[in-house]
């Protein structure tokens, strides 16, 4: 076992409990009414980033936005740069008894650490955290953090904070530990990601509500209008009826029917919609969701017919294609296929670009060495993933000379976003060796 291995390994304990008291910090981003937890993260933080030597802060894009924490720690004289970007914030628990534990008492059964933010991406922040803590005072490279505050809400103040703090983030070599591995025992380089649009969809037939029984049969109801236009965004296999939207290829990587089954939690008589290869579905192709609906309750329903209902319409995008482009060519269908003449209202809520990063270089040769080694020899495994991660294609832009390695501590069974998500703790282990073997893969380099 080689020395910084046992490093890793014998400072793994303090690690994990530092990560359990980041979950313990009720960092939603999203709730207005936990705010200062979002606070008490970014200072917990910033609290451990100073603990092993760098000079860390709270910043923010302005008065009362989102706390995100920037730092420096230097290395040798003209090594590389690199910047290490991970997030504090984390989703909402929903409903907790959907938790086979509370979602904020972090917990350890079996091989996981289960509580909201244990993965998605608390844990991001505790391998760089632990790689640090590996290579003690032989740091090779110099490190600069950004642990942003507000990703999980569209990271709405990060093109702000990248002017403002653009010299002290500027990095030869950008790692974004926000992602996840193929399989346990299988690490991963992620190399594309859908984009994404989320767009509300408003439809009117009447000024008022009026009695069923008096005009059912004549008037059409919004409920009525609305979910027959929805249902025109598929076609009859549940392929995205919406034309001009772009779809491309994915990696050829074979994705088992067991696995599909098990990890996507679908019911056993639940058939796939879409053509082409399940990676192709997911990574390479557009995708089109319903994620909410304004209607009344079946509880206390009236028979009337609803003068007004709502959607939000999500787009995943596939890699190739714009928001923009996205944009137009949703409204363009829903204006072209809204029925009966009811009025249609369309806002864009937000949007996000897909990202595909070129998976060559020395700096992706250092990473791909560095996961091979902390995996005991397997080879990762270049993916995509259909989630959307839009700021990485703002990090593109910002600087654009650096190269840009999406990392993770992820597997398939995490359940980031959803009841019971839980860190493989083995898998967290290889993570953060496999950081702190680039961070010296990428000051060779430079020696060189």
């Amino acid at each position: 076992m080689s020395e910084l291995k046992n490093r890793v390994r014998d400072q793994l304990p303090g690690l994990i409990g530092d990560l359990e008291a980041l979950v313990r910090i009720q960092s939603v981003s999203a709730d207005p009414e936990r705010l200062a937890e979002v606070e008490k993260s970014a200072r917990k933080t910033a609290q451990l980033l100073a603990a092993e030597g760098v000079a860390a802060e709270v910043v923010r894009a302005y008065d009362g936005a989102p706390p995100a924490v920037i730092g420096e720690r230097q290395g040798p004289e003209g090594a590389p740069v690199v910047l290490l970007y991970a997030h504090h914030d984390v989703q909402p628990e929903n409903d907790p008894a959907d938790w086979d534990s509370p979602p904020f008492e972090p917990v350890v059964r079996g091989e996981r650490l289960y509580g909201r933010g244990a993965a998605d991406d608390k844990a991001g922040i505790a391998v760089h955290v632990g790689a640090l803590r590996a290579l003690g005072d032989d740091l090779p490279v110099t490190v600069r953090f950004f642990i942003e505050g507000e990703e999980e809400v569209a990271s709405g103040t990060l093109p702000e904070l990248l002017r403002q703090y653009r010299d002290r983030l500027a990095a030869d070599v950008i790692v974004i530990a926000d992602a996840g591995n193929w399989d346990i025992g299988v690490p991963s380089l992620t190399t594309s990601l859908r984009g994404l649009i989320r767009m509300d969809v408003e439809v009117r037939t009447l000024r008022h509500a009026v009695h069923s029984g008096m005009w059912g049969g004549l008037v059409p109801d919004a409920i009525m209008a609305l979910t027959r236009l929805l249902a025109t965004l598929w076609t009859q296999d549940g392929s995205p009826a919406v034309d001009g939207l772009v779809s491309g290829a994915a990696a050829d990587v074979d994705y088992p029917e067991d696995r599909l089954r098990a990890e996507s939690g679908a019911e056993p008589g639940t058939s796939w919609i879409g053509t082409g290869s399940a990676v192709e579905r997911l990574w390479g192709r557009p995708a089109i969701t319903v994620t909410g609906f304004d209607a009344p309750k079946v509880a206390g329903a009236s028979n009337t017919l609803v003068p007004v209902a709502r959607a939000r319409v999500t787009v995943r995008l596939a890699p190739g294609d714009t928001s923009a482009n996205a944009a137009i060519r949703l409204r363009e269908h829903l204006e072209k296929h809204v029925p009966w003449g009811a009025r249609l209202t369309t806002t864009l809520v937000d949007a996000g670009e897909p990202t595909v990063l070129p998976a060559a270089g020395p700096a992706y040769a250092a990473a791909r060495s560095a996961l091979a080694e902390a995996w005991d020899g397997t080879a990762p495994v270049d993916m995509g993933t259909g989630g959307s991660i839009p700021f990485i294609a703002e990090f593109q832009e910002a600087f654009p000379a650096a190269s840009i390695l999406v990392t993770g501590v992820e597997d398939p069974d995490t359940r980031a976003h959803g009841p019971n998500e839980g860190l493989h703790l083995p898998e967290f282990e290889r993570a953060v060796l496999a950081e702190a073997l680039l961070l010296q893969r990428l000051g060779d380099l430079a020696r060189r």
